[in-house]
């Protein structure tokens, strides 16, 4: 009999053609739909990818299950979110989701419930690394397609995790993967892919967070610190952010203004023309993680401080308990967003930047 495998199926065709590639190689297959929190006040599509989970299932020919993690989702990840956002920093809830969500409550979950293995639709790849010392160790290493590359997302998973996940669509191109949803005439064949956070809807972050806090205008900053301009509440804005503020002093016309600095306390924000000014040469991290925890300093690698950003190369060395990471050239980093590191497409880990 072969092994079984919950499959996180999310409504879309990443997650459909996982299963069905996982049922063709064999496995037990059970398809199971994640329920996250949604607030009151707005629409959510996750009753539509509901029913777009199940079609999938059963064209698929799999057993089908729901379970409910909308209490652990806002503990974990909306909670965690306005609580860094209210501190002056920009968060990233993917990160938070795939933790605590994907691979901490429904890992736990299908555990429970006799699985050997989960997966979800990720563009990720799991290989056996060999460590001569200890033997060998599992590497997450980017998806094969570098457009839809998810690894960043992920770089919090351990060892066990690891040995419990499968990605079965990491080594292929997205448009195969929709190919294959055709030729199958799976129903989620043609379904776009779905943008942002669930949660948040079709608002804007700034509508979504004046619900947990107090927004309120504030002063834009030159250089020097002459108000030049407004801004919507300096919660909400992250170094290096173009938009959303208004320079009025001299009136703006066709120059473009970066964030280079907030400052919840006072709120404002601090503007500049020139981008260098958002940049720095090192970036001190926090809650850091290596998936190899058998890490020695200093070392060289690829840092990535945001989605599908060209990696820089780096230096990253431990003082004390700091782990400071040296860019060769230097880069915008913004507090609260990951910093996650790669030797070419192994991913070794991240942390959250701190400044």
């Amino acid at each position: 009999m072969g092994k079984t495998v919950f499959v996180g199926l999310s409504g879309g065709v990443d997650s459909a053609v996982s299963a069905m590639l996982l049922k063709e190689r064999g496995f037990n297959v059970v398809g199971v739909f994640i329920k996250i929190w949604q607030p009151e006040f707005l629409e959510c599509t996750w009753s539509r990818d509901r029913v777009d989970a199940m079609r999938a299932a059963v064209a698929i020919g799999i057993p089908f299950r729901e379970i409910d993690l909308s209490d652990d989702y806002k503990k974990d990840v909306v909670e965690k979110m306005v609580s860094a956002y209210a501190s002056g920093i920009t968060p990233n809830p993917d990160v938070l989701c795939n933790r605590h969500i994907k691979f901490g409550s429904f890992l736990k979950y299908a555990e429970k419930e006799g699985a050997d293995f989960i997966a979800t639709g990720h563009y990720a790849r799991i290989v056996a690394g060999n460590r001569p010392a200890i033997g060998k160790s599992l590497e997450l290493l980017r998806g094969s397609d570098k457009n839809k590359d998810q690894s960043y997302f992920l770089y919090t998973l351990e060892q066990a995790d690891l040995a419990r996940t499968l990605f079965p669509i990491g080594d292929m191109e997205k448009s195969e993967v929709r190919a294959r949803a055709r030729r199958a005439r799976l129903p989620v064949a043609g379904k776009p892919d779905s943008q942002g956070l669930c949660f948040v809807g079709d608002v804007t972050m700034k509508e979504f967070l004046s619900r947990y806090m107090a927004l309120k205008k504030g002063a834009v900053l030159d250089a020097s610190g002459g108000v030049i301009g407004e801004h919507e509440g300096a919660q909400i804005y992250t170094i290096g952010q173009r938009h959303g503020f208004a320079i009025t002093k001299p009136a703006r016309g066709t120059a473009v203004y970066y964030v280079v600095g907030t400052d919840v306390k006072n709120n404002t924000i601090s503007v500049s023309e020139n981008i260098n000014y958002a940049k720095r040469k090192q970036a001190i991290l926090d809650s850091v993680h290596f998936i190899d925890s058998e890490q020695s300093f200093p070392f060289e690698a690829e840092a990535q401080t945001r989605y599908r950003e060209i990696p820089v190369k780096s230096v990253v060395n431990k003082t004390g308990e700091k782990i400071i990471v040296s860019f060769a050239e230097a880069h915008i980093v913004s507090p609260g967003q990951s910093l996650v590191l790669y030797k070419g497409d192994k991913c070794l880990g991240g942390g959250v930047i701190t400044k």
